[in-house]
């Protein structure tokens, strides 16, 4: 039997037309990347020029009047302008050319003391004149690639997407030149942000370890102390042997008190650092620790107070960790100048395996000597032994004559 296949007819032969007869659907001759490119370089031309008017106009009138009471605040007042506009063209190159440049910090200004030091912030901000500078030299190149591309519209569209990114990337590199801020100096000012928050934390967490101390020890015990001393005179006359007892417990209250006092006191700033120097107060704190230690320093002046006191107390943490943590049997304790730097070698012959994210106290100790512009550098090995070295910068005492706290102790 033989299959027939039908004829096309009137209806089929009239949907292969329609078929044939449609348009592919409409397409971009450039991707969208091109056409931004091309965006931002046709409008190279009225920014620069509103840019060099400016600051032809605005600067050039200040340093001329410099010599006048408004001459100065004129330029000052130009450089905010110029600032504004270094941000305006940060966006304009985000949004059309994909260029990612850090904002500069603020000014500032609310810091300064007194309209002149405000005045004076102004005029030295590089960001300012490095802003003035960009809009200064960029009317030219926006004349030129104007000029280009508009002329690349229409007699060179094949070729225009190479053109345009050749030139877009020298934009690219004008801003990340001229627009984006210092490195290091930015890199400057967010260390000592930081640190400032550093040094406000620990001070906040030290008055609430005081308080917490004052309020759960000796605080505490001279509550008792009031309250058994009230009980013993009310026995005074009824049971005398009654009374005497709570007066001797009372006196036991006192003497603890005074203890927690002392240690109180002792953890706030020794009496010993500040009489005899750092080489007595770290004698001192080693004699209670529950590890031999061996401490030995070499200083012929005694450093600032604030430097001699973060150098304690870190030399102090540092030995707690060694008794409650370590295993060691032995440990030293070195201390010396080095030209500007008060330098710290602490070494135990524990177990070993200290890090500074291992909640044992080391990344605060890092971060409060980081807060100073010190160094901290932890070689703890797994089975030991751990060294901690920790600089600090030195700064001399002044008033303090040359030798104070010179000399060596076992």
């Amino acid at each position: 039997m033989t299959a027939r296949i039908p004829a096309a007819g009137p209806a089929d032969s009239g949907t292969e037309d329609t078929d044939r007869d449609r348009l592919p659907p409409a397409r971009l001759a450039f991707p969208p990347s091109t056409w931004k490119e091309v965006a931002y370089l046709l409008a190279n031309l009225p920014v620069s020029l509103f840019g060099f008017v400016y600051v032809v106009t605005v600067l050039s009138v200040g340093a001329g009047m410099a010599v006048t009471v408004v001459g100065l605040p004129l330029l000052a007042a130009g450089l905010l302008g110029s600032r504004l506009l270094g941000r305006l063209e940060r966006a304009r190159a985000r949004s059309l050319l994909g260029v990612r440049v850090e904002e500069p910090s603020p000014l500032p200004l609310r810091r300064a003391k007194g309209g002149f030091s405000r005045l004076w912030m102004v005029l030295k901000d590089p960001v300012g004149w490095r802003a003035a500078l960009y809009d200064f030299i960029r009317l030219p190149w926006g004349i030129l690639t104007f000029t280009v591309v508009l002329t690349s519209l229409f007699v060179l569209w094949p070729v225009l997407p190479f053109i345009a990114r050749g030139l877009s990337n020298v934009d690219r590199a004008m801003v990340r030149g001229l627009l984006s801020p210092s490195d290091e100096l930015e890199r400057r000012i967010a260390e000592l942000e930081s640190d400032r928050g550093v040094v406000v934390d620990t001070a906040a967490a030290d008055l609430r370890r005081i308080e917490r101390d004052l309020h759960d020890g000796a605080q505490a015990r001279l509550v008792n102390l009031a309250m058994g001393l009230g009980l013993a005179k009310e026995k005074l006359l009824e049971d005398p042997d009654a009374a005497a007892a709570m007066v001797e417990e009372a006196h036991g209250e006192v003497k603890l008190a005074l203890q927690e006092l002392r240690d109180l006191a002792r953890g706030i700033h020794p009496a010993v650092l500040t009489d005899r120097g750092l080489d007595a107060a770290l004698s001192s704190v080693a004699s209670r620790c529950t590890v031999p230690v061996k401490v030995t320093a070499d200083l012929d002046t005694r450093p600032a107070e604030a430097i001699e006191g973060i150098a304690y107390f870190t030399v102090s943490e540092l030995l707690q960790n060694i008794s409650k943590h370590s295993g060691a049997t032995a440990a030293t304790v070195d201390v010396w100048r080095s030209e500007d730097r008060l330098l710290i070698q602490v070494w135990d012959n524990g177990r070993g395996g200290a890090r500074l994210e291992g909640g044992s106290g080391m990344r605060g100790l890092a971060e409060r000597l980081g807060a100073v512009d010190g160094l901290f550098v932890l070689d703890s090995p797994v089975g030991g032994p751990t060294t901690v070295t920790a600089e600090l910068p030195w700064r001399d005492r002044s008033g303090t004559p040359a030798g104070g706290a010179g000399g060596r102790r076992g």
